[in-house]
């Protein structure tokens, strides 16, 4: 899993509340596991003026310009500004592979679904959940500024905007370590490695019939 530390990025505007996972990545996109190449097909239904198709390759798919990620000013973001309940709907964990692959690394919104925002973290992607009146004056900044980039920083938990202002967020501590340090599930178990091999040497020498079964 990546590592997260601080990233500064142009932010992206999703303004509009109860964004479900169909809506970040349509079902039909959903027959791979590997979790890449998700990106492309990220908010399919809006970016895009015809229903896509698994396997289809986007290029000249009739583009719709009124969305924000067809807009040349939200190239290359890696932030996405989003309203409440982002992520609602189903458990799907493609929605952040879909959100990672396109290039964001952050989504900054006054309320995530429960099970998006866990996978997030799972994913290398940071959630920040933020006040409703400072998301407001956040999207009011982006959209009043071309280019408009911030700066997260996830050590000091903290937010730096192109004025200077700095904004502090809350982090559970335990996945600030597994993000800042990239470790996903099986990154964190990896860290008592050796622990797991004291334990199961340990196990063989004193119920060796135990491991002649499994083997």
């Amino acid at each position: 899993m990546k590592k997260f530390t601080q990233v500064t990025g142009i932010v992206a505007p999703m303004d509009r509340a109860n964004v479900d996972t169909d809506m970040i990545i349509p079902k039909q996109f959903l027959k791979s596991i590997k979790r890449t190449g998700f990106g492309k097909n990220l908010f399919d239904e809006l970016r895009y003026l015809d229903e896509g198709q698994p396997d289809q390759s986007c290029e000249g798919r009739p583009l719709n310009k009124e969305f924000m990620l067809n807009q040349p000013r939200y190239a290359g973001s890696t932030v996405l500004l989003a309203r409440q309940n982002f992520g609602c709907g189903s458990s799907r964990e493609h929605a952040p592979w879909a959100l990672d692959d396109y290039g964001f690394r952050c989504v900054i919104a006054p309320s995530f679904a429960d099970i998006f925002y866990n996978n997030c973290f799972k994913n290398g992607i940071l959630p920040v959940t933020l006040d409703e009146e400072v998301v407001d004056r956040l999207f009011a900044e982006t959209f009043a500024n071309e280019g408009y980039e911030i700066t997260i920083d996830l050590e000091n938990q903290t937010i730096k905007t192109p004025s200077g202002e700095i904004i502090s967020f809350e982090v559970d501590a335990f996945r600030k370590h597994c993000l800042i340090n990239g470790l996903d599930d099986i990154g964190v178990t990896l860290e008592d490695a050796d622990a797991i091999k004291a334990f199961e040497a340990k196990s063989r020498k004193e119920s060796p019939w135990l491991f002649d079964a499994i083997g």
